[in-house]
């Protein structure tokens, strides 16, 4: 647990990063301002004692207020190994930040066209479904915010394994072809129909009667798929010319690995002992994502924190960065407010928020930290990564990390209260220090 002391630790000052060359607006992130000279002191403290936990090898934090970077930095190495260090502008596996930072931005650009309707059955552009008693009712507005009682998670990697720990030969090939194309890594290919085994699981999974909050990302896995089906286009294709390219994000990318990024420059994640038994490097993390060639609408996506707070620099504009509408105001501000609080459910449609009674909580036990507003918004990711945009406080939070090198077992970042504690420290800055140029 963090204590106070542990935030007075006094060490070496960062050092800030040059403006970026595109052009200069308020909101488009290219300009800087610099904090109070303890605010660098107390961020390296809890970033140095983390590393030294092993809470992760390392990390990098980018905080942007009033649509100016006001510090970015990044931390340790990739590996514990200490042989490639940390660099800003590394690329990070965003794990379920890919919800939000994908999957989200899609649908709520269909919700704007009228091709979706939250409060219509997702039966309806998910046609299995309207064949399953348990499911044909769903709403999308109960499964985005997680409150339609579905199965939480499927593990799909069982299904590709013998009882001796084999890849079952019609499923798993180790060269590519036309049925095996689907890439889960180096020299290994999965069948591309073992998509519609994943489908069909999925449609058969149970739903609970009780309808409370219960985080699922199965229908996560479908969004891919019902995007192209209303739009024509591959759902990378689609984010990537409707979203990633327009705001300048171009290290938003599924599978960096193929797309030719340097390796060097890629942060490595866990040491799969599953069932591709190798070091994932460029890959992404998360089985599930992997079976479906690394494009994803729950995980699978990488970015650096530049590229991600452009997004949520967008987010927190209501759907607007530099000078451009992405996404109505009226659909930002209803995916990001609280869906269901009677039943005790803080999320939004598919944004998380903070606990209902998150200003009444010490930093122990407060998500996020106990200063951001009940309007604020993001998302966290299982390899450690958390990023959150605050509209009444003007404040976008990257936080990049892979906590699960080598293994998911460390859950130090967690018990350590690392992110909480960080964000914390930029809500007690006055904005008239925060607005002081560098």
């Amino acid at each position: 647990m963090l204590s106070r002391s542990f935030f007075c630790l006094a060490l070496l000052s960062v050092q800030w990063i040059t403006a970026l060359s595109f052009q200069e607006t308020p909101d488009s992130l290219n300009t800087e301002a610099r904090v109070p000279e303890e605010v660098n002191r107390k961020v390296d403290s809890v970033m140095t004692s983390a590393i030294r936990a092993h809470a992760f090898p390392g990390a990098e934090l980018l905080v942007a207020r009033s649509g100016r970077v006001i510090f970015h930095q990044s931390y340790g190495y990739h590996t514990y190994d200490s042989l490639i260090k940390n660099r800003k502008g590394d690329l990070y596996d965003l794990a379920s930040v890919t919800k939000i930072s994908a999957a989200l931005p899609a649908v709520m650009k269909l919700v704007d066209e009228g091709k979706i309707r939250l409060d219509e059955k997702f039966s309806t552009y998910w046609k299995p479904w309207r064949h399953r008693k348990d499911k044909r009712d769903l709403t999308v507005r109960e499964i985005l915010a997680h409150q339609a009682g579905l199965e939480p998670y499927i593990i799909f990697v069982n299904d590709i394994l013998k009882k001796n720990g084999r890849f079952k030969r019609r499923f798993v090939r180790h060269k590519p072809s036309g049925r095996f194309a689907l890439p889960a890594y180096d020299s290994l290919y999965v069948n591309r129909r073992f998509i519609r085994k994943m489908y069909r699981k999925i449609n058969r999974s149970e739903v609970s009667d009780v309808k409370k909050y219960n985080y699922s990302g199965l229908t996560f896995l479908l969004y891919p798929k019902i995007v192209e089906n209303l739009t024509g286009e591959k759902f990378e294709d689609y984010v990537t010319k409707h979203f990633y390219t327009p705001l300048g994000a171009s290290t938003l990318m599924f599978t960096p690995k193929r797309h030719g990024f340097p390796a060097n420059r890629i942060v490595p994640t866990e040491e799969d002992t599953l069932y591709r038994k190798r070091f994932v490097h460029g890959w992404v993390h998360d089985e599930n994502a992997s079976l479906m060639g690394g494009v994803s609408g729950n995980a699978g996506l990488f970015g650096t924190a530049r590229d991600m707070a452009r997004l949520m620099q967008m987010y927190m504009n209501m759907g607007v960065y530099n000078g451009k509408r992405y996404i109505s105001k009226a659909t930002m501000k209803e995916f990001s407010k609280v869906q269901y609080p009677e039943n005790d459910n803080k999320r939004g449609l598919g944004f998380d928020k903070p606990l209902l009674n998150n200003r009444e909580l010490d930093l122990s036990e407060a998500l996020p930290a106990p200063q951001a507003s009940m309007n604020s918004f993001g998302h966290g990711g299982f390899t450690g990564t958390y990023v959150w945009a605050d509209p009444d406080n003007e404040l976008v939070f990257v936080f990049l990390s892979n906590r699960v090198y080598p293994t998911r077992n460390n859950r130090a970042l967690y018990s350590m209260r690392i992110r909480q504690a960080l964000m914390a420290l930029f809500y007690d800055i006055p904005e008239k220090e925060a607005d002081r140029e560098p």
